[in-house]
């Protein structure tokens, strides 16, 4: 996997990231618990440190923070998740995944550089499986000239660039684009990497929700190409072998 060589995206000036941020920060700090962080970061593979605040109470924290804020502009977005992910902890990223889920709406195809370095920055499938699904397929689904960065994520060298074209059709039901989504797995049935063969599975599965006689004849036909875990996850819901 090459490295990423492209240069951040710039932080534009907002005056709502900047409130929020400083809401973010005294909130979540406030929270830390340090016998929490270890086992959470740990449990991560050490993508990244945790300031140890689960899920719950971050959440609760969350709603605190964004209370009697306006509606923020594709630039605010833009800032709040990249001054974000400037910060180590991963509750931060966490926030900005929930923000941006919140209001991709409010975002054009301009906003997906900003999604993109996001998930080949401090990657890991906890923050890339959200960002694909909630706000990369939004983003595609309201331009769908979009797909055509998909094709070239998925032909792509980024483990998790490829993962997220994978699999940002999750949630598309009867709109998916089955021919890119066959079309995306094909390409990637002989991958290596766990990951890839696990979203492989997990983009069929879905699908085969809306279509089964579809992923079921897909798979038949493919089944020599594809790893063994991605058949067994892409015929769960089908409950055939």
């Amino acid at each position: 996997m090459r490295p990423n060589t492209r240069r951040p995206p710039a932080i534009p000036p907002s005056a709502l990231a900047d409130v929020l941020v400083e809401r973010l920060t005294t909130a979540y700090a406030a929270a830390a618990d340090p016998a929490q962080a270890g086992p959470m970061t740990a449990y991560m593979k050490d993508v990244a440190p945790f300031l140890g605040i689960r899920t719950p109470r971050r959440r609760a924290l969350s709603r605190t923070v964004t209370k009697d804020t306006p509606r923020p502009s594709e630039a605010d977005c833009a800032a709040l998740a990249l001054r974000c992910w400037s910060l180590a902890e991963r509750e931060y990223h966490y926030f900005a995944v929930d923000y941006l889920r919140r209001y991709v709406p409010r975002c054009t195809s301009g906003f997906l550089p900003v999604v993109r370095h996001l998930i080949v920055t401090t990657s890991w499938w906890d923050t890339v499986d959200l960002l694909a699904a909630h706000t990369v397929g939004p983003l595609v689904a309201a331009d769908p000239r979009l797909g055509a960065v998909m094709d070239e994520w998925v032909e792509g060298d980024d483990l998790w660039l490829a993962r997220a074209g994978l699999l940002h059709q999750l949630t598309y039901k009867s709109a998916t684009d089955a021919g890119r989504l066959f079309a995306h797995c094909r390409r990637l049935a002989g991958h290596p990497d766990f990951f890839i063969r696990k979203a492989v599975g997990w983009a069929l599965r879905e699908y085969a929700k809306t279509d089964p006689a579809a992923v079921r004849a897909f798979v038949t036909a493919e089944r020599d190409r594809l790893a063994p875990l991605s058949v067994r996850e892409a015929l769960k819901s089908l409950q055939c072998a």
